[in-house]
């Protein structure tokens, strides 16, 4: 099979991944730039490798030293990374894909569709995470959560306490928490909001 219909399949499933699904969900125009441009790049060197005398290992080698400083150089969070390394394997399957025939195809249909399915806001959409800052420092958790839980208007699954300022009077925690079927988050309908302020309600929380 000529190499250049892997090609032509590879742009267009970075494509879909990027028009199709993400820009649609997240909105952000540098990353769906990025994700085109890391698959068109892997793309062209995989595709340089299955033809040259240079070892394939040699050259994913390179690129995973290049996703790390990409990934360490910004703030992604675990969906946009997800997303990154899908287009990585979307030019890998694209550029070496006559060396695995039509099994090529399927895998770059695979990852669209777990893509677009683990990432459907439909699915686990009452679950929420959330970073805040209480103005309050709480040492005892039980009255930790019922604060939060009478602040969010959800039931608290988990939370992390980050930081306790005595000092400065202030509790930095990690919320998981799960919204009441037809209820909205007091905080919004979001997935993650980080680094928000609220008032403390127990100021008689602490010891």
């Amino acid at each position: 099979m000529p190499p250049v219909l892997f090609y032509a399949a590879d742009l267009v499933a970075i494509g879909l991944l990027t028009f199709g699904v993400y820009l649609p969900r997240h909105r952000r125009r540098d990353l769906a730039v990025a994700y085109l441009g890391v698959n068109v790049g892997v793309l062209a060197v995989a595709a340089s490798l299955a033809t040259s005398t240079v070892g394939a290992g040699l050259g994913l080698g390179l690129f995973g030293v290049l996703s790390i400083i990409r990934l360490r150089s910004a703030e992604l969070d675990q969906e946009e990374v997800a997303y990154y390394f899908s287009a990585l394997a979307l030019g890998l399957l694209g550029g070496l894909g006559a060396e695995v025939g039509t099994l090529a195809f399927v895998l770059m249909g695979l990852v669209i569709a777990v893509m677009y399915l683990a990432g459907h806001p439909r699915l686990l959409r009452r679950h929420r995470q959330q970073t805040m800052m209480l103005d309050s420092a709480f040492t005892d958790e039980p009255t930790l959560i019922r604060h939060l839980e009478s602040l969010l208007g959800a039931a608290v699954r988990k939370v992390t306490v980050q930081r306790v300022d005595l000092v400065n009077d202030t509790t930095l925690v990690d919320v998981r928490f799960t919204v009441a079927k037809g209820q909205r988050a007091a905080t919004g309908d979001h997935d993650k909001v980080t680094d928000a302020t609220v008032p403390g309600a127990l100021r008689g929380a602490r010891p």
